[in-house]
């Protein structure tokens, strides 16, 4: 199973300017759980999670001042859509995190989370029992 058949195609995509309430406000309306931050003009692509919004908060931060930028991380490991899962999982507990940024092409073109792997991986062992099952 590769990264393209797990990956949320659903990208959302914010500039360095908005508020954590705005991205939270976004992410919510999006059922994601990170966001792409698009800062050309500086750090290029980076990514704002919900831990990220949620770690300001617990510091005490206001999520109307906070600026997205100031929170993104933009040392960020990139996944292909052509990596299988296990590699996207790999980098994930090397790395820490659990969101990755798929780019085709130097274009992102998705998002792969810990939860979208575990889907996938259900669905395949469960389309697998599925076959074995009818072949019985």
């Amino acid at each position: 199973m590769l990264v393209r058949d797990a990956m949320s195609t659903v990208v959302l995509t914010i500039g360095p300017a908005h508020t954590l309430r705005q991205a939270a406000r976004l992410m919510s309306a999006r059922h994601v759980g990170a966001a792409i931050v698009l800062a050309p003009d500086t750090t290029g692509l980076g990514i704002l999670t919900e831990r990220d919004i949620l770690n300001s908060v617990g510091a005490g931060q206001d999520p109307d001042m906070e600026k997205a930028d100031d929170h993104t991380t933009t040392d960020v490991v990139f996944a292909a859509p052509g990596w299988t899962l296990d590699e996207a999982a790999e980098a994930m507990t090397h790395g820490g995190f659990r969101h990755l940024i798929v780019l085709d092409d130097a274009e992102p073109v998705g998002v792969v989370s810990v939860r979208d792997i575990i889907r996938c991986q259900i669905r395949h062992r469960q389309e697998a029992a599925h076959r074995e099952t009818a072949l019985a």
